[in-house]
């Protein structure tokens, strides 16, 4: 099947080869003519598998046509959770409408940057706009930006969007859109939770869940090393130089192990930079840039870099400390084995997150061995118990995530028992 087989324009089809999309990927042969129909659409598929086209293309399909000089009024709504992901998102709708007669004003905006530039991009209005919550805010608040003629709403990454972090922001913009439009919901993962959050929001949506076969799974090699915590930074450096990595990735938990782990690599000889969310965005713009462009061997990062960053051939990610969650070791792992190419994937495992390790194997049905490197055998011993790991947030793991109950559980145990 080609794009053209999916009732999109010519011009449409046209930009799709010009971007290298030779077929459609499974998810968007199913997503593009459910959107076109006009159902609400909850999309499931694996990093990289060409969600932002399967939204993007039937988004310009449907988009009428802007009159010269005329105040443009935005129809398409794309939210995503970081800066990074939102100017991918921008550029490839810019992309794939490179060869329309009168393409879309397509508006990126996003915190972290002054406010009065987006303010004045965005004077003659915008078709389109790629945002992140809080900055969506910001403008609307500035008069700057009005969502009443919206119709139809994108949630990119939108199991991280439905979160707790975000649900206050995303609550407050739903309640600016008008309650008549289309709904499109696209992620990675949709845990349970999210998935019932979603219910409440989507009319009888198109539930498509586009499982990786064999054929199509990102060739990665996954790994669990045994180190005790205070010598995962010595072995870094030891399997960076010994196994020849060219350039990893390297997750950890806080921003201030971004700068600690990437400087104590850098004073022995390795070229490492931190990246993570308090840098302006001209600084993480710049050291992304420089990394993609081989000027860094070594990236540490947070999670900030675990969705949306399409980082070519990149052969190597570590989880330094483990995720919060078993379906972010998967964003984190898919920033490598893309487009096709092969991929490694090192968890280090401490005495202190053996539970939390084994809790992501039985989640993702992992049954990973585990190894251990000659001169960095652990000593430490691991709790007799996963309730002798749990207390505190165990070191290196960022925290064991849905191991206690969350505010709302709480409130409706309380409501339970008041009934």
């Amino acid at each position: 099947m080609s794009f053209s087989h999916l009732g999109l324009r010519p011009e449409l089809v046209r930009a799709t080869a010009e971007l290298g999309f030779t077929t459609p990927t499974p998810i968007q042969r199913d997503a593009i003519p459910a959107i076109l129909r006009g159902a609400d659409v909850l999309g499931s598929a694996q990093t990289g598998s060409g969600k932002t086209a399967a939204f993007a293309l039937p988004l310009l399909q449907q988009m009428p046509p802007g009159r010269a000089g005329a105040l443009r009024q935005t129809r398409a709504l794309v939210l995503v959770p970081t800066r990074e992901l939102a100017a991918q998102v921008g550029e490839v709708i810019r992309g794939l409408s490179q060869f329309l007669a009168q393409p879309p004003k397509v508006a990126v905006v996003f915190g972290g940057v002054s406010l009065n530039p987006q303010m004045m991009s965005l004077r003659a209005g915008a078709d389109v706009v790629v945002a992140t919550p809080g900055r969506l805010l910001d403008l609307v608040e500035h008069n700057a930006l009005k969502l009443s003629s919206v119709v139809t709403l994108v949630l990119d990454e939108a199991d991280r969007l439905l979160d707790l972090g975000f649900a206050d922001e995303l609550d407050r913009v739903l309640a600016l859109l008008p309650a008549k439009r289309q709904n499109l919901f696209f992620s990675a993962t949709f845990p349970l939770g999210v998935q019932a959050l979603a219910a409440t929001m989507l009319h009888e949506p198109v539930r498509i869940d586009v499982t990786a076969t064999v054929a199509d799974e990102p060739a990665i090699l996954q790994r669990a090393i045994e180190v005790d915590a205070g010598h995962r930074t010595e072995l870094l450096r030891h399997l960076i130089k010994t196994e020849s990595w060219e350039r990893a990735l390297v997750f950890v938990a806080t921003q201030y192990a971004t700068e600690h782990v990437a400087w104590k690599l850098y004073k022995n000889g390795i070229f490492a930079a931190p990246f993570h969310g308090a840098l302006s965005q001209g600084a993480r713009k710049k050291v992304l840039a420089e990394f993609m462009n081989d000027q860094w061997d070594v990236l540490v990062t947070t999670d900030l870099a675990a969705r949306g960053l399409d980082i070519v051939e990149l052969p190597v990610v570590v989880n330094y400390d483990l995720p919060r969650s078993a379906d972010q070791y998967v964003h984190r792992i898919g920033r490598t084995g893309r487009a096709g190419r092969s991929g490694l994937a090192v968890s280090f495992v401490s005495a202190q997150t053996q539970a939390h390790w084994r809790l992501i194997e039985k989640r993702q049905r992992l049954a990973l061995p585990r190894e251990q490197i000659a001169g960095f055998e652990p000593v430490e011993v691991a709790p007799e118990s996963v309730a002798d790991a749990t207390p505190g947030a165990p070191p290196g793991s960022g925290g064991i995530k849905g191991k206690r109950p969350s505010k709302k559980d709480k409130l409706r145990a309380a409501s339970a028992r008041n009934a």
